[in-house]
């Protein structure tokens, strides 16, 4: 509890509101890969019996909120993604979020919320009386400059592969993912191969020393985060590691709602395709940004892996508050 006394203290010294939505949703995710556990709600009539689901974020809540007016807030909550289990996943698990909206002088770009990541886990560690963070057999010093990589300079850095001629090019980018070592089957796609590549070659050597922000991921994995004006073939998304530890996914936010819908129905296809199943959309979330999302920035971090970094933890049932799900 001492960690997340740390982390509410912190954001309350900044000024931000913390916030409470419901665990409860009509959309749980947009994300294709994201399972979420599904519930019954019976009425008192049939009329009244719907399917909800058990939040994996409560990214669209926290949204609607900012549309409402909310500049900078933070909730500290439980999240439940089904089919996760191993030594660095739970079903369930902690989280915080917050976004920060670009008005009132709060600064609301991803590059605030890669501030914020900064000066959370020094707080952290000052207020623990801690001088490292622990993985495995790495442990990083939080207070020496982080590293900020873009994600094409990664590819460049450990497997020698110029992903800028790759993003349209399915063939060409299995092929310099096969000369590097990794496994391509025919069927995979365009994304499997990213996926296959950052595992094998490129995590590895994130956040082993210092902290490393990985920044800049390619439009086509955008999701939720919205292009960059200064070069579109790539979206304002970060992915904070630490000791090789991946501890948070962050976006400078999209607030276009016809591209927000155009994305959600291509990734509801795919996950029907993929799973044999699609979520509903979240038609409230969507109205909002109609109304108007401010540009802003919002980041999803993991607290119990964030608890493993701090006490030196191997896997995750060892910080759970009851054990593994």
């Amino acid at each position: 509890m001492r960690l997340i006394k740390a982390v509410r203290a912190h954001f309350d010294e900044q000024g931000f509101w913390e916030v409470e939505t419901p665990i409860l949703q009509v959309s749980p995710v947009m994300d294709t890969h994201i399972h979420a556990f599904k519930t019954e709600i019976l009425g008192t009539d049939l009329a009244h019996d719907r399917d909800l689901y058990l939040h994996t974020s409560p990214e669209f809540a926290m949204k609607k909120l900012m549309v409402a007016g909310i500049p900078k807030m933070y909730q500290v909550c439980h999240v439940f993604r089904n089919g996760e289990a191993s030594s660095r996943h739970s079903a369930e698990f902690t989280m915080i979020e917050w976004y920060r909206a670009a008005k009132d002088g709060t600064g609301g770009s991803y590059r605030d919320i890669m501030n914020d990541c900064i000066n959370l886990l020094r707080y952290i560690a000052e207020k623990l009386e801690i001088k490292e963070l622990t993985y495995g057999a790495y442990t990083v010093d939080p207070f020496l400059e982080w590293s900020i990589i873009t994600v094409t300079e990664a590819f460049d850095k450990y497997c020698k592969i110029d992903l800028e001629n790759c993003l349209e090019d399915r063939g060409g980018f299995a092929v310099a993912a096969t000369a590097q070592g990794v496994r391509v089957s025919d069927d995979d796609s365009w994304e499997d191969i990213f996926f296959a590549v950052m595992d094998a070659k490129i995590e590895p050597h994130l956040g082993v020393r210092v902290p490393t922000i990985l920044i800049d991921y390619p439009a086509s994995m955008a999701s939720l985060s919205r292009k960059k004006p200064e070069d579109p073939r790539f979206a304002e998304r970060f992915e904070l590691y630490v000791c090789g530890l991946e501890l948070a996914n962050a976006f400078g936010e999209l607030t276009d709602a016809a591209e927000q819908r155009k994305r959600f129905d291509q990734e509801m296809a795919l996950k029907q395709k993929l799973y044999g199943e699609q979520y509903p959309i979240d038609e409230e979330f969507l109205a909002a940004l109609e109304y108007g999302l401010p540009e802003s920035g919002g980041i999803a971090l993991g607290i119990d892996r964030l608890a493993m970094l701090v006490s030196g933890a191997e896997t995750i049932d060892q910080v759970l508050w009851c054990g593994k799900p």
